[in-house]
C-alpha cells in the first residue's frame, strides 16, 4: 500500500519529549515569576534619614533590575532544555523503539517467505516483549500449518495420481487386447473410479471443515452416535464385530452433517482396524458441565506410541487393514481432527493396554435452554 511520507515515530517521540521538557521548564520559570518577582516593587522608596540615599550606599535592585538580570538566564535555560530534550529524547526514543525495529524486520522476513525466523526478544515482560512473543507464536503456528499443507498437497497429489495411473493402465491394456473381457475391465474401472471419487469428496469435506463454512444448530451427540453405529452395522456384522453404544443425552452446538461424518469416521476406523473375528467396538457419550465427550474404542492389535501419534496425519493408515471396498482414503482421522477443531473441540488418541485404540472427542456443551413464555424449554429431544 502506497502512503504519503511522514515523520518517523522516533522523531515524533523526540519532539514530544523536548516539547514536554520545554513546557515543564516554562511553567517552572512562570511559577518563579508569579510567586516571587511580582512581589518586588517597580521602584523602591527609601526615607531621607535611612541612609540608603547618601553617596556610596549599596544599590538595592528593583523589579526592573531583576527582570533585566532574569531574562537572559531564562533564555539560556530554555535553550539548554531544548537541546537536552532533543538529544535525550532521540536517544531515549531509539532505545524504546529498538524492539519494535526487530519485530518489523521479522515481519518483513515472514512476508518474504522466511517463516523459520524468530524474534526471541530478551528482557522482562512488557508490551513489546508480549507483542514479540505473540508474533513468535503466530509464526510457529503458520510455519507448522504451512508445512502440514505442503505435506497434505504432496500426499493428495500422490493419492489422486494413483487411481488415474491405474485407469490409464487399464485403458492401455484394453486397447492393446481387444479380445479381453470388457465386463472385468468395467468392474475394475468402476472400483478405481469409486476410490477416486471417495478421495475427492474426503478432500472437499476436509477443506470445508478447515474453513468452518457451516451452520451451527443444537444437536444431540448421543443420537448422532447411534445413527452412525446403525449405518455401519452391516459392515460390522460382515466382519463379525459387535458394536455397543451407551450414554446419556449430550447436547452440543454444531453441524449435524459434519458431526455425523466425524462419528462415522471414528466408528468405521474402529471396525476396519479390529480383530479378524469376534472384535468389539464401544461407542459412549458423556456430558460434563461445560463439555460433551464422545469416546470410540475398539479391540485390535497392540499399537506403538509412535504410530498412535501419527494417525491423525493425512493419508496415514494403520497396520493390518484389510483392503476391500471399505478401505478408505487415509483421511478419516484427519477429517475427524479438522471437524473437532472447527467446533472448538479437541481430539485425543490413546492406545488400549489389551490392544486397539481409544479415541476421545471433547466438544463444548450447548448452553442451557431458556424457558419460553409458555413455560416449555426448547432443546434436542429423542424421537419416540
Amino acid at each position: 500500500m502506497d502512503r504519503e511520507p511522514g515523520l518517523s515515530v522516533r522523531l515524533k517521540l523526540t519532539l514530544s519529549y523536548a516539547g514536554f521538557l520545554m513546557v515543564a521548564g516554562g511553567l517552572l520559570l512562570a511559577v518563579v515569576w508569579v510567586f516571587l518577582l511580582r512581589y518586588v516593587p517597580e521602584e523602591i522608596y527609601f526615607p531621607e534619614h535611612s541612609g540608603w540615599l547618601r553617596p556610596g550606599a549599596p544599590h538595592v535592585p528593583d523589579r526592573t533590575d531583576l527582570v533585566r538580570a532574569f531574562g537572559p538566564k531564562v533564555a539560556a535555560v530554555l535553550v539548554v532544555l531544548l537541546l537536552f530534550g532533543l538529544v535525550g529524547g532521540w536517544v531515549l526514543a531509539g532505545s524504546m523503539l529498538a524492539p519494535l525495529q526487530r519485530i518489523t524486520n521479522a515481519t518483513r522476513l515472514a512476508a518474504n517467505g522466511s517463516l523459520s525466523h524468530r524474534i526471541h526478544l530478551e528482557g522482562r515482560q512488557d508490551e513489546f516483549r508480549e507483542l514479540a512473543d505473540a508474533f513468535d507464536t503466530m509464526l510457529a503456528r503458520i510455519e507448522s500449518h504451512n508445512a502440514e499443507q505442503q505435506r497434505f498437497a504432496a500426499n493428495a497429489s500422490h493419492e489422486l495420481r494413483t487411481p488415474l495411473a491405474i485407469t490409464q493402465t487399464l485403458l492401455d491394456v484394453a486397447r492393446s487386447d481387444p479380445d479381453r473381457d470388457p465386463g472385468e475391465l468395467v468392474d475394475r474401472l468402476h472400483f478405481v473410479n469409486t476410490r477416486a471419487i471417495d478421495l475427492t469428496e474426503a478432500l472437499l469435506l476436509l477443506s470445508r471443515a478447515d474453513q468452518r463454512s457451516f451452520d451451527r444448530d443444537h444437536v444431540d451427540l448421543s443420537l448422532i452416535a447411534e445413527e452412525a453405529a446403525e449405518t455401519l452395522l452391516p459392515i460390522a456384522e460382515k466382519r463379525g464385530i459387535t458394536i455397543e453404544t451407551s450414554g446419556d443425552i449430550t447436547p452440543a452446538v454444531g453441524s449435524h452433517a459434519l458431526l455425523l461424518q466425524l462419528t462415522t469416521n471414528l466408528v468405521h476406523n474402529a471396525i476396519v482396524h479390529n480383530l479378524p473375528d469376534q472384535g468389539t467396538v464401544w461407542v459412549t457419550t458423556r456430558v460434563h458441565p461445560r463439555s460433551v465427550v464422545l469416546t470410540v474404542e475398539n479391540t485390535g492389535q497392540k499399537l506403538s506410541p509412535q504410530l498412535v501419534s501419527t494417525l491423525v496425519e493425512p493419508f496415514q493408515r494403520g497396520t493390518r487393514r484389510i483392503r476391500d471396498d471399505h478401505a478408505g482414503a487415509g483421511l478419516g482421522l484427519a477429517i475427524v481432527k479438522s471437524i473437532a477443531q472447527a467446533h472448538d473441540g479437541t481430539l485425543n488418541l490413546t492406545r488400549r493396554a489389551g490392544g486397539g485404540l481409544r479415541v476421545t472427542v471433547q466438544l463444548p456443551a450447548a448452553p442451557p435452554p431458556q424457558p419460553t413464555v409458555s413455560g416449555a424449554e426448547p432443546g434436542v429431544r429423542r424421537p419416540r
